[in-house]
């Protein structure tokens, strides 16, 4: 074949929100659209093809992306007239709960499609191409999507991420995931080890399993039987070349004690947990549906923390459920306090439509709720600074990802996840290396290499 038989070359740019596993995905409908062409762009202005990846955790998320949409119609319109044109796509849990409301309101779209059909996007470019009218597709065939996947096309770089599990079963009142993600859904081992594998061929050095639910994950092995997540962790810490795992995100009531005693076990396993509890309040933990009370949170950080002493935690916390009191926020306050978190996230309750809390009396005040919040926000932010500033002086192996912002800078990140930045030559990129914590920043550590002769390699 000559090169003039070679179709032209398609841009693509993917616009993620929301969590790495919509950043995982957004990788994916990159692969899926490699075949017809596709390479990416840096910009929306420079491309043929624009997919946004939606999530639909954060308030007002569908109003941002009516936002962004309207921007974007420019954009075709202008293509249009130049006689170019713009596949312009919406993905994601947004495109999975609004679809028709996507497609009224802004009719410039192409293609709606939700997060578990996105390996039908070549099919659904081809008939936006030959049809008028938007694509529509928002089922839930979550066992067909992963098998009608291709290989990963590109490394994804030193840390990469591998969703394992998808879906969720708890239907907690405040969440909106049961119904854009659908049911809880495991990848069997032997698709889940291959694609690691490819990951760590392909130059990472660090693997974060994903799931919705990802410790609830129990995935068919070739030989018929039932791997939890413990196991899958335990085969992972086998494969050469592969010195860090990490997993999220988890739910309480899937913390057994198996996994808890591999976070002793396993040294592959960094010493770093995202386990959200969401509220300190067992009233308000009922009202949720979380099926977990404050004393089991209490106990499984305890029970961690004695498997690996030097174990950080993360949470997630929402304050101003509706019918939350007072008490109950104290109750949050004091769990904080209890606990003592290296970094965690909180939000002010929003109503989601469709989801049980959204119909509930007792609805929160806006400037109580504002109030909560900054209260909240003040202590765990003095948490983490606590912890960073701790950090001072400590030896740690860093696993360092790419340049940093000042030349003779390499970026990376601790065990613990924090990004650092140290005086390094480019080379150590790819690789770990031990160093010593020198300055604690707002948001951000720095070190030195402790081996003289890595900054021999420069």
């Amino acid at each position: 074949m000559t090169d003039t038989a070679v179709p032209p070359r398609k841009r693509l740019f993917i616009r993620t929100w929301g969590c790495q596993m919509n950043v995982y995905d957004s990788g994916r409908m990159a692969d899926v659209l490699a075949p017809l062409g596709y390479g990416p762009a840096e910009t929306p202005e420079e491309a043929d093809m624009v997919i946004l990846n939606t999530c639909h955790i954060r308030e007002k998320a569908a109003e941002k992306v009516f936002s962004d949409l309207g921007r974007l119609r420019v954009m075709k319109e202008a293509k249009a007239e130049a006689g170019q044109k713009m596949v312009l796509a919406v993905a994601g849990c947004v495109a999975q709960a609004e679809g028709k409301e996507i497609t009224a309101r802004a009719p410039w779209v192409d293609i709606v499609l939700g997060p578990q059909t996105y390996h039908r996007l070549p099919e659904m470019v081809a008939r936006a191409s030959r049809a008028a009218g938007a694509q529509i597709d928002t089922d839930f065939p979550v066992e067909q999507k992963f098998d009608h996947l291709p290989e990963p096309a590109a490394s994804q770089g030193p840390v990469a991420f591998l969703t394992i599990q998808e879906g969720c079963d708890k239907f907690c009142s405040f969440c909106v995931v049961p119904y854009t993600r659908g049911a809880e859904f495991s990848r069997p081992v032997a698709a889940i080890l291959a694609e690691a594998k490819a990951l760590v061929a392909g130059g990472a050095r660090e693997i974060a399993l994903l799931g919705q639910n990802v410790n609830a994950w129990h995935g068919e092995a070739p030989d018929g039987s039932t791997w939890n997540l413990t196991r899958l962790l335990y085969a992972l810490a086998e494969l050469a070349d592969l010195p860090r795992i990490r997993y999220t995100t988890s739910h309480p009531r899937d913390m057994d004690e198996g996994l808890i005693r591999a976070h002793g076990a396993i040294p592959q396993l960094m010493p770093f947990l995202h386990l959200p509890v969401q509220s300190g309040s067992d009233r308000v933990l009922a009202a949720m549906n979380r099926g977990h009370k404050a004393d089991l949170f209490l106990r499984i950080c305890d029970e961690l923390r004695e498997a690996r002493p030097d174990m950080a935690l993360s949470s997630d916390f929402i304050v101003g459920h509706p019918g939350e009191t007072a008490e109950d926020h104290a109750a949050t306050m004091k769990l904080v306090e209890r606990v003592g978190f290296a970094l965690a996230y909180s939000f002010k309750y929003s109503q989601r439509p469709g989801t049980p809390a959204a119909g509930q009396p007792f609805q929160v005040a806006e400037d109580v709720k504002d109030a909560r919040l900054q209260e909240l926000q003040a202590l765990l932010r003095q948490q983490q600074d606590g912890f960073n500033e701790d950090c001072v002086g400590r030896e740690c192996e860093v696993l360092f990802t790419n340049p940093g912002r000042h030349p003779g800078q390499v970026m990376g990140r601790t065990p613990w996840l924090q990004p650092l930045h140290a005086e390094a030559p480019l080379s150590l990129i790819g690789t770990t290396a031990r160093v010593r914590v020198t300055v604690r920043h707002p948001n951000s550590l720095r070190a030195t290499l402790l081996d003289q002769k890595e900054l021999a390699l420069a």
